[in-house]
């Protein structure tokens, strides 16, 4: 039961604050309305209570427990088909649980400082606790119906609260399209399962990849698996952002900005992810399906990176990082190592969460502006957040020992180790690109002299601690959390006795690295050659991002080529324009000629039989007149015709 209640307890508290708050029925019943605290307390307790059932879970699984499951009621029950409403706790659904619910319950805490002042502050949890929950049901869930339940939640709580302030028409139609792409994805993964069940003729996860493992499948041509990864991966493709779907996320930006960390952190976008781990042994058996995943996370996370060097919104840019670290994820899933996917979600999950809160921190200081040329100067005058940005920062770039480092260094050498040099190439190459970008975002805004009004400066402060301790907590992680995964030859240099720990209690839930050894001697580099090349590719971007914008923003534009490609980046390669003229707009062509077609065929025609009838009742009732001697005629004059036609009948016949 305590597994049911992980995923329950912060439905009740959405149910608790949006029956009774949101909607005022409290203030009906008690006669006055409840107070920010006692929304907010039930919302970020609901979620603490949940982060310490899922600890108390994982501590026994660490112990030697085995996973556990639970099933709260037959679901589905047709013919062959059964589906429970069961959920599953083995060592990938307990990280994943770990991570939504304590992220999730530091942005919960952080957003009652950011949102205090919010006149829809009660609807504003109850939707995050109703995101929370789907999430949970998304990777607790023991089949693949469960996980599309979540899926599908997750998308609406996320259109709810991109939309949050939907007096802006610009923040409904970033909801809007955020839920219609997504909707594109999903149409593949339900595809997906619809195969999966035509296959293998069962829908639970053990069923199905225990068929796998076992040979039991012998049926299932190599074909139909690789469709069956395919069409999973389009449902990735959408729900983690990646080309050429990847379009909705930075638009996401138009919501508060926890709900942008809850977003892009650790949540919705990681879903894709944790599919594809869930679905490991599947694409195991498909190396065609494994390397167009990897071919399009590599160039979704290069993609992506080119365009973040050149936005000026502090959130845009850390839009475009989380499309290209998901990337980063999806190589190595690609790639085979499924367990540093993990791992590397799980340090974003902490740095990506940390930058994002940051950044909100910077907007709260500066009253809603998020143009980082109009800042500078900031370091000194909010100094937990600059320093704990400044942690983000150096974590995501992978300077050496902080979280980003280890998890990144995995991917990188796995793709080395497993012979795909060209895409390990393109990632020390990105690698490079989010340590210029995300200096040249810490260096505009924090450091320089300050390029705002004498007004705006005076009115800067730090924020309350409701939002800056989620800072610091989630900075501690940023540092330490690459502890989880220290390789092992790092590990016996720096004195660990513990190594490799987040792939080893993996490893019972995910395929294992497929031709990963301990050490990269295979290949021309060794291992310490290929740390090397990650610490390079990091004090070259840092070192470049310094250098060029130690003095404030570039005002002098690059010309002709140069000038184009700063162009291109800047306006995000011009995807969004191309996608209006091929899609959205011949879709809104067709849609006013049908419009018009309706309203001068369909509409007149339906308007014109409702004037027939109008018009011949009005000449009918007039025999209504409600004098007995005019009804008794007409039934004289009615039987007399009835008479005369049976004479005349009569008269033919014979």
């Amino acid at each position: 039961m305590t597994l049911a209640l992980i995923v329950l307890i912060p439905l009740a508290g959405a149910l608790v604050n949006g029956l009774f708050h949101a909607t005022g029925l409290w203030k009906k019943l008690t006669g006055k309305a409840a107070g920010g605290n006692a929304v907010a307390a039930v919302a970020c307790l609901s979620v603490l209570a949940s982060a310490l059932l899922s600890t108390r879970l994982f501590l026994d699984l660490v112990s030697g427990g085995e996973p556990v499951t639970y099933e709260l009621f037959t679901w589905m029950l047709s013919g062959d088909l059964e589906v429970g409403f069961e959920f599953l706790f083995d060592s990938l659904s307990a990280v994943m649980a770990l991570v939504v619910t304590w992220v999730g319950f530091l942005i919960h805490v952080y957003s009652i400082g950011y949102m205090h002042h919010d006149r829809c502050f009660a609807r504003y949890f109850t939707y995050l606790n109703i995101f929370v929950f789907f999430m949970l049901v998304l990777v607790l869930g023991n089949n693949f119906p469960m996980m599309f339940v979540g899926w599908e939640g997750v998308g609406l709580a996320s259109y709810l609260l991109i939309g949050f302030w939907h007096e802006e028409e610009f923040r409904v139609h970033a909801g809007r399209k955020a839920f219609v792409v997504n909707r594109i994805g999903d149409l593949g993964f339900i595809l997906g399962i619809f195969l999966i069940f035509s296959a293998f003729g069962t829908l639970d996860y053990h069923g199905v990849f225990s068929m796998l493992g076992a040979g039991h499948a012998a049926g299932v041509s190599s074909g139909m698996v690789t469709a069956i990864a395919l069409l999973l991966f389009v449902g990735a493709v959408g729900k983690s952002a990646q080309f050429p779907l990847y379009v909705w996320l930075p638009d996401a930006m138009a919501g508060p900005t926890a709900v942008s960390a809850l977003i892009h952190a650790a949540t919705m976008v990681t879903a894709g992810v944790y599919m594809i781990c869930r679905c490991s042994p599947i694409f195991s058996m498909s190396p065609e399906a494994s390397a167009v995943v990897l071919a399009t996370a590599a160039f979704t996370a290069f993609f992506a990176a080119t365009i973040a060097i050149t936005q000026n919104d502090i959130k845009k840019v850390l839009a475009y990082s989380t499309v290209s670290q998901l990337g980063y994820m999806l190589m190595a899933a690609g790639a085979g190592a499924y367990a540093f996917a993990v791992f590397h979600l799980v340090t974003h999950a902490f740095f990506k969460a940390l930058l994002f809160l940051g950044a909100g921190s910077v907007i709260h200081a500066m009253a809603g502006e998020q143009d980082i040329r109009k800042m500078g100067g900031l370091r000194g005058m909010i100094p937990v957040t600059a320093v704990t940005f400044l942690v983000g920062t150096l974590a995501i770039s992978g300077f050496p020992l902080l979280s980003g480092f280890f998890s990144k260094d995995e991917i990188l050498a796995s793709l080395y180790d497993g012979g795909h040099v060209f895409f390990w190439a393109v990632g020390v190459l990105t690698a490079v690109l989010t340590a210029f970008y995300m200096t040249r975002l810490y260096m505009l805004t924090f450091e320089g002299k300050t390029r705002m009004s004498y007004l705006a400066k005076s009115r800067v402060h730090e924020s309350p601690a409701s939002m800056t301790v989620p800072l610091v907590v989630l900075a501690f992680l940023s540092v330490f959390g690459g502890l989880l995964g220290v390789p092992e030859f790092i590990g016996e240099r720096l004195g660990f006795h513990y190594t490799g720990l987040i792939g080893g209690f993996l490893s019972s839930s995910v395929e294992t690295v497929h031709g990963h050894a301990a050490h990269y001697s295979a290949r021309h580099f060794g291992h310490w050659t290929l740390v090397g090349f990650s610490v390079a590719a990091a004090g070259l971007g840092i070192l470049a991002g310094v250098a060029a914008y130690s003095r404030g923003p570039i005002e002098r534009k690059p010309k002709r080529f140069a000038g184009a490609l700063h162009g291109g980046s800047f306006n995000k390669w011009y995807v969004d324009e191309m996608y209006d003229a091929i899609f959205v707009s011949p879709f809104n062509y067709v849609s006013r000629l049908c419009s018009d077609f309706d309203r001068s065929t369909i509409d007149r025609a339906l308007d014109g039989l409702a004037d027939f009838v109008r018009d011949g009742s009005k000449k009918l009732s007039a025999l209504q007149t409600g004098f007995l001697r005019y009804y008794a005629a007409a039934v004289a004059v009615a039987v007399l015709a009835m008479i005369a036609l049976a004479f005349l009948y009569g008269s033919a016949v014979s």
